[in-house]
């Protein structure tokens, strides 16, 4: 009747879970879909990646096919995401893509701004914000953002300088066969987007974190259940001379308030110090 008990709350809590990630997934692809209808499109401007790339397409054949060839292009990046990143990330970038290709059709065209600066860093900023919420649900808004996952996944760089790289090299083909004033115009816009994205998604900066405590096995046995690692250090008081036990552990951004609720819960007397790390060189677990 116990084991009933605690079941029925962890699947509940579960199913919730999903359930809102699944409505953060979509709203995000509202928001990429509507910076791209009311503020980059009327310009013929670009956000780089997959959506640029299509746009691209669109803006030297037919705009109305837009969503179209966002769909066609990312349909086989998804499938080679889902065997080099996971089922999880993929069946939501894919509900991403399906959803923002759905919103491109029906979100009218409609010109907010005569400006293209202000069409630049606003539209920018409302795409950047629906790739950074889905990449922080655990999925991502498709296309470049799963080639920046796995590069992030591997290497401690930001999400937002991987796009800015690869959303360049569309900027080019923009320049080239359009007219190098919207190139720069885009290359304005894929900045702003890349460091909204690095403000949102910040699972790639670390923190190492001090733990001083007077429960070493407690605190021991909680913190092992976690996936970084610890060091044990002996310490003692400067002024009361008495013993206590120092606990170093790097993690990420994401998951220091979890570790935070571990040690209050194990030990609300604890002393803690986070500092930022600047750098990991050696073994360290990167969560998928």
């Amino acid at each position: 009747m116990q084991v009933r008990n605690l079941v029925v709350p962890l699947v509940s809590s579960t199913a919730a879970k999903q359930v809102k990630d699944v409505a953060v997934i979509i709203f995000s692809a509202f928001l990429v879909a509507s910076g791209l209808r009311l503020f980059l499109i009327p310009h013929q401007l670009l956000s780089g990646g997959v959506a640029g790339t299509a746009s691209i397409i669109g803006y030297l054949t037919n705009p109305k096919y837009i969503s179209l060839y966002y769909f066609a292009i990312n349909l086989p990046i998804l499938i080679w995401g889902f065997v080099a990143v996971g089922k999880k990330y993929i069946c939501l970038s894919m509900l991403s893509v399906v959803s923002t290709t759905w919103f491109l059709t029906v979100i009218p065209v409609i010109k907010l701004t005569k400006d293209p600066i202000l069409a630049s860093i606003f539209g920018g900023v409302i795409i950047a914000g629906g790739v950074g919420f889905s990449l922080r649900a655990g999925g991502s808004s498709g296309g470049f953002d799963i080639l920046g996952s796995i590069i992030t996944r591997k290497r401690d760089i930001p999400m937002g300088t991987v796009l800015f790289v690869l959303d360049g090299l569309v900027i080019l083909s923009l320049g080239f066969f359009k007219s190098w004033d919207s190139a720069l115009y885009a290359m304005l816009c894929i900045f702003v987007k890349s460091r909204v994205v690095d403000m949102i998604h910040i699972r790639h900066i670390k923190l190492t974190c001090f733990i001083v405590t007077k429960e070493r096995e407690k605190m021991l046995d909680r913190l092992t259940l976690l996936p970084h690692g610890i060091t044990v250090v002996n310490a003692e008081g400067g002024y009361s001379h008495e013993g206590n036990t120092m606990l170093m552990t790097v993690t990420t951004r994401y998951e220091l308030a979890e570790l935070r609720k571990t040690i209050l819960e194990t030990d609300p007397k604890s002393f803690v110090n986070v500092l930022e790390t600047v750098e990991i060189v050696g073994r360290f677990r990167r969560l998928g």
